[in-house]
């Protein structure tokens, strides 16, 4: 387990070498291929998880079988911590969209250290509200902004994220299908498609297999606005 990814996340990264070194011991190491279930929603929930390596979706299914994505999360970040302060079914389902390595924590695991280390606590809690304060985000944009505002502003949330500087530009390798990409940003693919053509024919970024390359990040940045 790579416990240098660990130390940087913000759960772990405030804490002193006792709680770290209390909390890591109780870690399990997870390891899951593109596709593959962490759980699912109204699931018992029992533990969080800190990714490792790779990206998870959360995501919400209608009656109707319509999916919508809540967020994409990557290394360092962490989920299914709902469940420790609200005992209930879970709210969500995670799935790998990459092979992904998690580390498992047990909730009661976490409450021993909790109770005799309450920064553990805060920092769990500092993790809601940016998760909440994402949420909020992406509500307003549903209201504010059109498609294309949303497309673009999506992109450049992942690639502050997952994005890598290349000779070409800068790669957003975001492991998404163009339906997951179009459930992001709560529109269906045919628009979300039609936002990206528009684009690339303005050359401001360059379509790869599950990635593009931003070759324009002011234009893309004017048009998320």
């Amino acid at each position: 387990m790579d416990l240098d990814v660990l130390r940087n996340a913000p759960l772990f990264t405030h804490l002193d070498d006792e709680v770290f070194s209390a909390l890591t011991a109780e870690l399990t190491e997870v390891e899951l291929s593109r596709g593959a279930s962490v759980f699912h929603e109204g699931d018992d929930g029992d533990q969080l998880y800190v990714i490792l390596t790779g990206k998870i979706k959360l995501g919400r299914t209608a009656p109707d079988g319509r999916e919508n994505l809540l967020a994409i999360l990557g290394p360092g970040e962490v989920f299914g911590e709902m469940a420790l302060f609200n005992p209930a079914p879970r709210s969500a389902s995670a799935t790998a969209v990459s092979a992904t390595s998690l580390a498992g924590l047990r909730h009661e695991n976490l409450r021993k250290v909790i109770y005799s280390s309450p920064e553990v606590s805060m920092q769990l809690l500092g993790a809601l509200a940016r998760r909440l304060s994402r949420t909020n985000e992406s509500l307003a944009d549903l209201v504010f902004s059109d498609v294309p505002g949303r497309v673009a502003k999506a992109l450049l949330d992942l690639a502050d994220r997952f994005g890598r500087p290349t000779a070409d530009g800068l790669l957003v390798a975001h492991d998404l299908t163009q339906e997951e990409l179009a459930q992001l940003v709560g529109a269906s693919r045919e628009t979300v498609n039609k936002a990206l053509a528009e684009f690339v024919q303005r050359d401001w970024l360059r379509l790869e297999n599950r990635a593009v390359i931003i070759l324009d990040l002011q234009r893309l940045r004017q048009r998320a606005r």
